[in-house]
């Protein structure tokens, strides 16, 4: 089995260093925007964009150009990387996997990629890496590197250097040592409740941080910009996001890797965030309803951070040995797990579940956790399609698997 994984360290640049990296990633923008804004040009003149060997050609011509001839001394491959990322976007736009590609500005997420492991040099013993044009570089060495060099990416978050460093290697096809199976049910109130009757209390990094983060903000609109003050107060409004992600980060992949490493399966919801966390304002035209309420839930859910929580179950779970199956979500938290009875009325708030026609009571999450279980085991067991729309399930009533009943009676 082949395993891909990626070792982040932070970097220990000199003072030449830094200012290339703040060059090559300066170059790797321009670079960018410059080939969108081309791409967008010859769409609006109704010509046919061009692929990735010709806007290599067009690299060729601007690095050898007198305008942009300080092109050539950062690294082609990076640059070329960066053609191959902006050809990635209108893949991904095409798809409808995400929106259309945008121009990228500066101190917003710069980072280049080296795609060549060929010249890549790694010494663990002295903590240092090789890069081209940049010499060797010292790194904070925190664990070791495993596996052969693929690539390497270098980024910068709050004015610190990292590099990414992402290896291949060859390793036993995992087997689960644990063979129980559990399900998920995500929210706001409590982050993950299982079908087990146990649940984990949401961190809510942003929350925690929120007035802190105010303050910053507010000390910083007071500042005349880009004066000396203002960069400062800038700095460290980006250090207390840097504390919110480094937070949220940390308890997701504890929380994740305890469920992959105690369970065989783990069935979840098949949640589009970026639908629920959609903004409500509307336009003019037609302005939304409960908009303050609404900005609040999303931030709420925001904070949770629920896709990368099943990202990282996904590919842990896949390194154990484990299966993740996701479900579609519907009427699961007003579903009796009992009865079958689907009803509205059976959650008569958000966290109370009382079945109208059986008497069933519990934690409204527990149950959707309940038969998020059973609907995962109906899928694993024989396929079985569960992606009902909401209103043929409401009128359907479910029959109690064997799994359901199992985990009724040992809730």
């Amino acid at each position: 089995m082949q395993r891909l994984q990626a070792f982040k360290f932070e970097l220990m640049p000199t003072g030449e260093q830094q200012r290339n990296l703040r060059r090559f990633a300066g170059s790797c923008r321009f670079v960018y925007n410059k080939a969108l804004a081309l791409q967008k040009a010859r769409y609006e003149q109704g010509e046919k964009k061009h692929g990735y060997a010709g806007l290599c050609k067009l690299l060729t011509e601007w690095r050898n150009s007198t305008d942009t001839a300080w092109l050539s001394d950062a690294p082609v491959h990076p640059l070329q990387q960066t053609l191959k990322d902006l050809e990635r976007a209108y893949g991904n736009f095409f798809a409808k996997r995400a929106s259309f590609p945008r121009f990228k500005k500066k101190g917003q997420s710069d980072s280049f990629r080296y795609p060549d492991p060929k010249q890549i040099k790694l010494e663990q013993g002295n903590s240092r890496i090789f890069l081209p044009k940049l010499g060797w570089l010292r790194y904070r060495s925190s664990r070791h590197v495993l596996g052969d060099l693929r690539n390497a990416t270098v980024s910068v978050s709050a004015g610190k250097w990292f590099v990414a460093i992402q290896t291949q290697r060859e390793v036993e096809t995992p087997v689960p040592q644990a063979t129980g199976a559990v399900g998920i049910d995500v929210g706001v109130a409590r982050f993950a409740t299982m079908s087990d009757g146990t649940f984990l209390a949401p961190l809510n990094s942003f929350k925690r941080h929120e007035a802190q983060l105010g303050r910053a903000q507010r000390s910083m609109s007071r500042k005349v910009k880009f004066s000396s003050n203002w960069k400062k107060a800038k700095a460290r409004i980006q250090r207390i996001h840097i504390q919110i992600g480094n937070a949220r980060r940390d308890y997701l992949h504890k929380a994740t890797s305890a469920i992959s490493n105690n369970h065989a399966m783990v069935c979840i919801e098949d949640l589009q965030v970026r639908n629920m966390s959609r903004s409500a304002a509307g336009n003019v035209e037609a302005p939304g309803k409960n908009v303050r309420a609404k900005s609040g839930l999303n931030r709420a859910i925001l904070d949770q951070g629920w896709f990368e929580f099943r990202r990282q179950l996904d590919y842990k779970l896949t390194w154990s040995g484990g299966t993740l199956i996701a479900v579609p979500p519907h009427d699961t938290s007003r579903t009796c797990p009992v009865c079958g009875c689907v009803s509205a009325e059976n959650r008569p708030s958000q966290a109370v579940f009382r079945c109208i026609e059986c008497g069933h009571e519990d934690n409204a999450d527990v149950v959707g956790a309940i038969n998020i279980l059973a609907r995962g085991h109906r899928v694993a067991a024989c396929g079985e399609d569960v992606s009902l729309g909401a209103s043929q399930a409401a009128s359907t009533k479910q029959e109690p698997t064997e799994a359901t009943m199992h985990e009724v009676t040992h809730v």
